[in-house]
C-alpha cells in the first residue's frame, strides 16, 4: 500500500459521496435564503411550483445564476488551490497569497482606466494578468532560500500583491469611470452580475480544467521529488509550466467573473487533505465539489450576517479562510503534498 493511501483519512468513493451531498444541500440553500423580503417559506413555495411572480423572480432570476456561479467559482478556486501547491510543493501556496488574483485583478484595473470595456475584455485580461502572477510565482521558487521555505514564499507573494493592489487603488482613486465599473473585483462578489457571465466563464473553466487533466499524473511523480520524477520520465520543470498556466486560466476567469476570493484556494486542499490524504490523484476531484460549498457556504453567511444588506463574499472567505492559514503556519508539521 502506497504512503498516501496509508494516510487517507476515508474512501475517496464515501469521501466523494458525503461532499455530493453536502453540495446538493448548498445549493437548495443559496436558492431558498436571501437578504431580502422573499424569505425560505416563499422560496420553497415558489420551488414546488406556487404561483408567487416575485419569488419566482427571485428564484430565477437572481439567486439560480448567483448560485450557478458560485459552482463554477468555487470548481475554478479549488482545483487552482490543490495545483498550485503541489506545483510549488508548499502547502501555502494559494491563488490570493501568492500574487495571482492580484495580478488578474490589475490588469482588469488598468486595462478598463485605458479605455476598454469590462464587459468585453475582462476574461482575456485577467487570463493574461493572472498568467503573468504565476509566472512571478515560478520565478520566485527558484529563489534560494524563498521557494524551499512555505512562509517566505508566502511573504514574498504577499507583498507582490500589497503592491498591485496599492496601484490598482491609486488608479481607481483617480479615475471614477474606473472606480464605477470596476469596485466589484476589489471586494468579490456574485450577487448583481449578469447572467451572461455564465455563458463566457464557463469555457474558460473547462479550459483551464483540460490543460490540467494531462498533467495529474506527473504532479503526483513530482511530490515525490524531481529526481524520481525525472526518473519516471516526467520534466519537472515543464509540469509546473503547464500547471501554472492551466492555473492563471482557472483563476483568471473566476476573477473575471466575480472578483478575487482570498484563501478559498487555500482552505480546499487543507481539507481535502485530510478527507483522503495527500496524493493529488486523490484530492482533485474532491476539489471540485469543496470548492463550491465554500463559496456558496461564504455566500449564504454573506446574505445572513447583516441582514438585510450583505457582505462582500471576499470578505467571508477572508474570515473563514485566516484561521486554516494560521493553523498551518503554527502547525508543528506541515502538511505533506
Amino acid at each position: 500500500m502506497s504512503k498516501a493511501a496509508k494516510q487517507a483519512r476515508l474512501p475517496l468513493a464515501s469521501a466523494l459521496l458525503w461532499v455530493s451531498a453536502a453540495l446538493a444541500l448548498l445549493c437548495i440553500a443559496s436558492l431558498l435564503i436571501g437578504a431580502g423580503e422573499v424569505g425560505i417559506l416563499r422560496s420553497l413555495s415558489a420551488l414546488v411550483g406556487a404561483t408567487d411572480d416575485e419569488a419566482r423572480f427571485v428564484l430565477v432570476e437572481l439567486r439560480l445564476p448567483r448560485t450557478l456561479l458560485g459552482v463554477l467559482v468555487g470548481v475554478a478556486l479549488g482545483a487552482a488551490g490543490v495545483v498550485l501547491q503541489s506545483a510549488t510543493r508548499n502547502p501555502l501556496a494559494e491563488p490570493g497569497l501568492l500574487g495571482v488574483s492580484a495580478g488578474a485583478s490589475f490588469a482588469v484595473v488598468l486595462a478598463i482606466s485605458l479605455g476598454a470595456s469590462a464587459a468585453t475584455l475582462n476574461l482575456g485580461v485577467a487570463v493574461g494578468g493572472a498568467m503573468v502572477g504565476c509566472l512571478l510565482v515560478l520565478l520566485v521558487t527558484q529563489v534560494r532560500g524563498v521557494g524551499d521555505d512555505p512562509v517566505r514564499l508566502v511573504l514574498a507573494g504577499a507583498a507582490f500583491s500589497g503592491i498591485l493592489t496599492a496601484i490598482s487603488t491609486l488608479i481607481l482613486l483617480h479615475d471614477q469611470r474606473s472606480s464605477d465599473e470596476i469596485r466589484f473585483w476589489i471586494i468579490g462578489a456574485l450577487a448583481g452580475r449578469p447572467q451572461d457571465v455564465l455563458t463566457w466563464s464557463a469555457p474558460g473553466l473547462l479550459l483551464g480544467l483540460l490543460l490540467l487533466t494531462p498533467l495529474i499524473r506527473p504532479l503526483a511523480a513530482l511530490a515525490l521529488g524531481e529526481k524520481m520524477a525525472t526518473g519516471l520520465g516526467h520534466h519537472p520543470g515543464l509540469t509546473r509550466l503547464g500547471a501554472l498556466l492551466g492555473v492563471a486560466v482557472l483563476v483568471g476567469t473566476a476573477t473575471a467573473a466575480a472578483g478575487p476570493m482570498a484563501f478559498v484556494g487555500l482552505v480546499v486542499p487543507f481539507v481535502a487533505r485530510r478527507l483522503v490524504g495527500p496524493d493529488i490523484r486523490r484530492t482533485i476531484g474532491l476539489s471540485l465539489l469543496l470548492g463550491p460549498i465554500i463559496v456558496l457556504f461564504a455566500d449564504i453567511l454573506s446574505r445572513l450576517l447583516v441582514s438585510p444588506y450583505e457582505l462582500p463574499i471576499g470578505v467571508v472567505t477572508a474570515l473563514i479562510g485566516a484561521p486554516v492559514l494560521i493553523a498551518v503556519v503554527r502547525s508543528h508539521r506541515l502538511p505533506t503534498l
